[in-house]
């Protein structure tokens, strides 16, 4: 497939974020991502490719989350290593929300716009992060990550239920649960700066764990398939990743996860 490279041309939206999404420099995917038009026109008809590596920097070094060392977060070093992790999940999460833009073809247009947003969101996230690391002596990729997020999004990559189903309603939501902890550790460390910025993230991702949960109830009702039942469902069939620890109700429910649906997800969840 080819795709046009002039930010300056008035590409159409699903073909523009997939530019983005394969830039490999995180400045020029950031600068891509603030360009993309959101009134652009969302073309039907555009071959999709399957992105087995979406564009990213040699570094950080992937590999297994086992091979992670956990660090002091009293220490600086370890401080960084904490940040560098979330900033490695925000922007796997920029090419996660254009991937969302690019691969399904055949969503309302408010869709589109939704997952455009939550791109130029996470690379907000990013670029704070990256500024504040930069700050204290390091830079995005001094610290190796894993690739787990974009491991769901090739799980997912053939149905946009699936995907809304099991990268925003588990993955993301999970980090509505675990960042009110981990920014208690980092206001413990002294970094009021970080505590700030998971304060922007933990806002702009109850609104993206929203995205997900709309546009799966929308495919759902589509389908005319509960939605309950269908997500224990894919849950089971796709192996998802099972939540432990405390959830994080006030911000789960804002997101517009249901009652129900709460009471199903702490049921499947290791305590």
């Amino acid at each position: 497939m080819e795709i046009e490279t002039d930010l300056t041309s008035p590409l159409a939206l699903r073909a523009t974020a997939y530019r983005a999404l394969m830039l490999d420099d995180p400045a020029a995917k950031l600068t891509a991502v603030a360009a993309i038009a959101p009134h652009a026109a969302v073309e039907a008809e555009l071959g999709v490719e399957r992105v087995a590596v979406p564009g990213r920097p040699v570094r950080p070094e992937l590999v297994a989350p086992t091979a992670l060392v956990q660090r002091n977060v009293a220490t600086e070093e370890g401080r960084a290593a904490l940040l560098h992790a979330i900033a490695h999940i925000e922007f796997n999460a920029i090419n996660l929300a254009l991937d969302a833009v690019y691969r399904f073809a055949g969503m309302p247009d408010a869709y589109y716009r939704d997952w455009l947003q939550v791109a130029r969101e996470e690379a907000l996230h990013f670029t704070l992060l990256a500024e504040h690391l930069y700050g204290m002596g390091y830079v995005y990729g001094d610290f190796p990550a894993h690739n787990g997020l974009w491991e769901m999004a090739l799980k997912t990559d053939h149905d946009v239920m699936v995907r809304m189903a099991l990268v925003p309603r588990i993955l993301e939501a999970r980090g509505l649960d675990v960042t009110p902890g981990i920014r208690e550790k980092l206001k413990q460390s002294g970094d009021l700066r970080a505590c700030e910025i998971l304060d922007v993230i933990l806002r702009d991702e109850v609104g993206h764990v929203r995205v997900g949960n709309r546009w799966y109830h929308h495919c759902c009702a589509l389908r005319g398939l509960d939605p309950v039942a269908t997500f224990v469902s894919l849950l089971r069939e796709h192996e998802a990743p099972r939540l432990k620890g405390r959830l994080n109700y006030a911000a789960r429910r804002a997101a517009g996860f249901s009652e129900e649906e709460l009471e199903l997800i702490e049921s499947l969840k290791d305590n």
